[in-house]
């Protein structure tokens, strides 16, 4: 490719069988990164994708860019470093409700809280796909699979609830089924400077179909998903409009017509202070409530590689920079011959 030519969705298509399964909603998710990647002017050797276990975490190969397929739950852990080592790089990272919220749930917690400028998209299908079917973390109570023939009896994690009690500074959700919707999510997330944590609903044609129908199903999404825009009302439905209103700490919905008062209707702020407004989101789950998906919180804070970057040259300029073999002989030493 020539010199400063624009890049396409091409470009960024690696020559390696895309390996999952026929109607596998992970198809969507790579076609929607894939098109969004030529959008950020970043260039390709600059891009690198990492992942852990599962089927999402096959995403590096069929990116053609930079990427890392690690081990299970600890693509965090690698993702730091890359930050760390080279701050210019755009990394993104792919994980699944099982690799992120399960053996790497740890490490996910951490590189959240400490705010590191990469973006991480979890793939969240309620199951385990990779290993034939065993619930997951974000399995439903009374989920009957493999590993749960009488059902599972766990309280299943909210990923954003997860991301926000961990002080993520940007935490949104898209799904599958929806391109430009991805698409519009994802560029929000390469535009935060700070850790991206996007969860996307995706479907998992074997072992868990369906999964999300109830929500985004073509026929029903109008009025069971509430698609989040900052400074607009939370309303859903298209004829029958339903409305969302916080009633003491308790958001309520309510049918509209032409007599509600729609100044009392709650009103997105994904750059509330407070974590209060973005939980009272998390917490509404369908079938009591429409599900949100878009932005629930975006806010400015310090990055951890600046602020290491900052403390490493304050260390410099007391101290100097130092030699390795200086630190390996300080102190008492010996030699075993």
């Amino acid at each position: 490719m020539a010199k400063g030519a624009a890049l396409s969705k091409k470009d960024f298509q690696s020559d390696q069988i895309v390996r999952w399964c026929p109607g596998c909603g992970d198809y969507a998710i790579l076609a929607a990164i894939q098109g969004t990647m030529p959008k950020l002017g970043i260039p390709k050797e600059k891009i690198v994708f990492v992942s852990g276990i599962g089927c999402s975490s096959r995403f590096p190969y069929y990116m053609d860019t930079y990427g890392f397929h690690t081990i299970h739950g600890r693509a965090p852990a690698f993702a730091t470093g890359l930050k760390i080592a080279n701050p210019d790089l755009s990394i993104w990272m792919v994980t699944g409700d099982g690799d992120g919220l399960s053996i790497g749930g740890n490490h996910l917690l951490h590189i959240l809280r400490r705010n590191l400028d990469v973006n991480i998209l979890l793939f969240n299908n309620r199951i385990y796909g990779l290993t034939k079917g065993q619930y997951s973390p974000t399995s439903e109570t009374g989920k009957k699979t493999k590993s749960s023939p009488m059902g599972s009896m766990e309280r299943p994690v909210n990923p954003i609830k997860f991301a926000l009690a961990a002080e993520a500074s940007f935490v949104a959700r898209t799904y599958d089924a929806n391109p430009k919707h991805m698409a519009q999510v994802f560029q929000a997330a390469a535009a935060h400077k700070g850790t991206s944590f996007i969860e996307i609903f995706q479907n998992c044609v074997i072992f868990n179909k369906d999964a999300f129908d109830d929500v985004y199903d073509r026929n029903v999404r109008t009025d069971h998903m509430i698609h989040l825009e900052e400074g607009e009302p939370l309303v859903a439905g298209s004829e029958h409009k339903r409305g969302v209103f916080l009633e003491g700490l308790q958001p309520s919905v309510r049918n509209l017509d032409e007599n509600s008062d729609h100044s009392t209707l709650m009103v997105h702020d994904p750059k509330a202070k407070s974590p209060v407004y973005a939980n009272l989101l998390a917490d509404m789950e369908f079938p009591d409530y429409p599900v949100p998906v878009g932005i629930f919180r975006s806010l400015e804070r310090p990055c951890y590689e600046d602020a290491l970057a900052a403390q490493i040259s304050e260390a410099q300029a007391k101290k100097g920079v130092g030699k390795l073999e200086d630190l390996f002989s300080a102190g008492e030493t010996w030699k075993v011959s």
